[in-house]
């Protein structure tokens, strides 16, 4: 299924600016210096500056850099879903173009954990660390219950319909979670997040998760890097009405079983359980966390 994005790349971003990739405007922005520089990439319907909070907390000791794939954010329009190859290689070429060093420490969530993976299958030499954001992994429905299968996960979120209704929701939530950002970045990514563009996004991108875990699995795994993966076992109340009760406490069995398999494949790996968030709300209720655990990895990354 391919949907054609209509990206919010009218509206104006508060921080950052765009580089030129094969002529289309990619948004980034870059704050710090030193390496190994850290890159975070969003999940579904997320955009760069969601990660902003955290990124702030990265920057005093380290580059860290904030980005939204084409189709997506700021980026300009491209039609969606994408594959992993194509979203691995944008990503190398913007990082190249703005002379920033390899290797890197990937940051994904959610979605962005195919994206990170494929990057890492490309350009092993380029990665020097991984911190797993309660991401997705390409052997996903070799631990969940059929009803939450990658598959079954395409279905499970909203429609167009359903995300109109959820609108007056949403804003609210946006106005809390945005809370401590200055007004302008506030006001800002509360228009792009709720605009009809950055809606047929999220529905678009999360339509091409099996065929995504498909294309990882005709490369290795992850290289033996230092990796800390923060498995989020928090419900959030919205989940309730999309699975059973039972289907969300084995969901969260097996993504906690999951990130134990993940971290257990590197010589360095560790996984940090969190309890009181939810897999959207990561970043914003707990940046201590995210930051501590990027700490950690750009530490043992460091020679």
């Amino acid at each position: 299924m391919t949907n054609h994005s209509t990206s919010s790349a009218r509206l104006a971003p508060p921080v950052g600016g765009f580089q030129e990739i094969d002529g289309r405007r990619v948004f980034v922005h870059r704050s710090g210096s030193g390496g190994p520089a850290v890159v975070f990439l969003p999940g579904a319907s997320a955009v760069g500056l969601d990660y902003l909070g955290v990124q702030q907390g990265v920057s005093p000791y380290t580059t860290a850099v904030v980005y939204d794939r084409g189709g997506t954010g700021y980026s300009d329009p491209l039609p969606l879903p994408r594959t992993a190859t194509e979203v691995a290689t944008e990503l190398r070429e913007l990082l190249r173009a703005r002379n920033i060093a390899a290797p890197y420490v990937l940051v994904p969530h959610s979605l962005g954990g195919f994206y990170a993976h494929r990057f890492a299958q490309l350009y092993p030499q380029d990665v020097a660390g991984l911190v797993w954001l309660d991401a997705f992994h390409r052997d996903w429905d070799d631990f969940m219950p059929p009803a939450a299968g990658l598959a079954a996960v395409e279905r499970m979120g909203p429609d167009l319909e359903q995300m109109e209704r959820m609108r007056p929701a949403l804003r609210e939530m946006y106005a809390e979670l945005l809370a401590g950002r200055p007004e302008h970045v506030r006001r800002a990514l509360t228009d792009l997040k709720l605009s009809d563009g950055q809606t047929r996004v999220g529905i678009a991108e999360r339509t091409g998760l099996a065929a995504l875990a498909d294309e990882l699995r005709a490369g290795p795994g992850v290289p033996d890097v230092p990796v800390v993966a923060l498995t989020v076992v928090g419900t959030d109340p919205g989940q309730g009405t999309l699975a059973s009760e039972r289907t969300l406490r084995e969901m969260h069995d097996g993504r906690t079983r999951l990130d134990a398999a993940l971290v257990s494949s590197v010589s360095h790996g560790e996984q940090r359980v969190i309890t009181d968030t939810s897999h959207h709300r990561l970043c914003f209720d707990r940046p201590d966390a995210v930051v501590r655990a990027i700490r950690d990895v750009v530490d043992r990354a460091r020679p």
